[in-house]
């Protein structure tokens, strides 16, 4: 098992910790006009923090939320969106883009990132950013991230600080349930090694899906796909009927389903089954909605090392990565 991997999963509740920490201390300023909407901009394992703390404000937050993972913003951007660069390296291009297209637009600025390009941007136009610790794969720094965003979110008086409680809550619970998720992981592991891993749950969990597919593709070095209830129930399911036992289906549940979805998850399984793909259920673990969704991160992020040694690969190295950048940087 690769050991450096190993101890950067361990730290994930030590990151929850040491963010908490950093949010503290870090500074946010009231904003100088009225905040209308909201984009986060971020790429990888910086961007899925976006998408996750979106869907956890969903209910609360007052104004649109949006995550953009692309080189430009949406044309309403104005002084009354507030645009989060989300790059851990602080210089991830793509997110420079945006911010440079929100310098332009005269939205407000805060950085979130580990040094780089992003922090010399609001250093220059004295925009907030937070720092982080820097140094490892973007994809180990999610409790960075998340902390931050939902800290900024907080002190900006768009949502409650009792999100942060929910965190360190998660925090708790992964620890304490150390020993049963990692036991999981492991089957999960197993159950996925030969197949292709199809990832379905409810609409709220989907960026939660998305962390996991990007786990298994970096960690695993393996293609997976997923789909949510019920909309997958209105085009993929069909699909089902050229289905067969090259799949493997993971169905991350929680006891808090609408019932509507609890049937039609009942029903899904059963076509899927008739076509002799291989089931496994993952039922979530918490009283929120940020427990339940960090435990599942944390079973996946196990699952995903695990594979890693199975499959016998380096769940560290991402070389087409770097020799895709090296690509890019002579493309003018």
């Amino acid at each position: 098992m690769n050991e450096m991997m190993k101890k950067l999963i361990s730290a994930f509740p030590e990151n929850i910790t040491e963010a908490l920490s950093i949010a503290k201390k870090a500074t946010i300023r009231s904003s100088s006009t009225e905040i209308k909407n909201i984009i986060i901009c971020g790429m990888g394992g910086s961007g899925i923090g976006g998408k996750l703390v979106s869907s956890w404000v969903a209910k609360e937050i007052n104004v649109p939320v949006e995550g953009v993972s692309a080189y430009s913003l949406p044309q309403y951007v104005n002084e009354n969106t507030l645009v989060i660069g989300s790059s851990y390296s602080g210089n991830t291009e793509e997110t420079l883009s945006c911010i440079e297209e929100a310098i332009s637009k005269n939205a407000q600025i805060i950085g979130i990132c580990s040094g780089g390009k992003l922090k010399e941007i609001c250093a220059t136009n004295k925009y907030d950013c937070v720092i982080v610790p820097g140094g490892n794969p973007p994809r180990t720094a999610l409790a960075y991230s998340i902390v931050q965003l939902l800290n900024i979110l907080s002190e900006l008086k768009l949502t409650s600080a009792e999100r942060l409680t929910e965190i360190a809550k998660a925090k708790d619970l992964i620890v304490a349930d150390e020993k049963e998720i990692k036991a999981k992981a492991l089957e999960l592991a197993k159950f996925l090694k030969e197949h292709v891993p199809i990832l379905y749950a409810e609409t709220k969990f989907e960026p939660m899906l998305v962390r996991a597919r990007q786990q298994f593709n970096e960690n695993g070095k393996m293609l997976c796909w997923h789909h949510t209830i019920p909309e997958m129930n209105h085009n993929e399911l069909v699909g089902w009927g050229g289905g067969d036992t090259r799949f493997a289906t993971v169905f991350f549940t929680s006891k808090d389903m609408h019932p509507r979805n609890a049937k039609r998850l009942e029903i899904c399984k059963d076509v899927v089954a008739k076509k002799g793909a291989k089931q496994m259920d993952i039922l979530a673990k918490g009283n929120s909605f940020i427990e339940q969704t960090i435990y599942f991160i944390n079973v996946v992020d196990w699952a995903s090392l695990y594979l890693s040694d199975l499959k016998q690969v380096d769940p560290i190295d991402i070389e087409v990565i770097d020799f895709l950048k090296s690509e890019l940087a002579n493309f003018n």
